[in-house]
């Protein structure tokens, strides 16, 4: 990613905190700068180790837990459960709200992308989940796939 579409999607980061009355503090930048320039999910100690690298005043992980706890709250950072690390949202520029954000996961380098699915989609794994007598609780799934360069490097 380069310089200027990092500032631009901070730029919109900065808007979409102030909407919501919040704001985009330097640390809270700088963590979602680290999010968005990696190009795996990150956990909050590997966060706190690249944060810590380049600053003069070194943040405990607490602090980096409760600064990802406000960008997941403002949608720009989703939590993967299934490893426990983070992305920043692909959407921050705009996105689809009739789409549920899902995320493909590579198993073997651990690349990610997030995906939309329609709302009909999740709906009808609902009446799934219904039927059988569970009631669903978090629509959000990560599938672990194999991306089309590791994909290649096994064939």
């Amino acid at each position: 990613m380069d310089t200027q579409q990092l500032s631009h999607i901070i730029c919109k980061a900065k808007d979409i905190c102030a909407r919501s009355g919040g704001r985009l503090t330097e640390k809270r930048k700088h963590v979602l700068e680290h999010l968005l320039e990696s190009s795996t999910p990150l956990s909050a100690y590997e966060i706190t180790d690249a944060y810590n690298k380049v600053s003069e005043k070194s943040m405990p992980t607490m602090s980096v837990y409760r600064i990802l706890e406000f960008l997941e709250t403002e949608s720009l950072v989703h939590k993967l459960s299934s490893a426990n690390k983070y992305v920043a949202c692909s959407h921050i520029l705009g996105g689809c709200s009739q789409e549920i954000t899902q995320f493909l996961i590579c198993g073997k380098c651990q690349s990610t992308k997030e995906i939309a699915v329609s709302k009909g989609i999740i709906d009808e794994l609902g009446k799934l989940v219904d039927k059988v007598g569970y009631r669903l609780t978090n629509s959000k799934l990560e599938l672990q796939c194999l991306c089309n360069n590791c994909s290649a490097s096994t064939a």
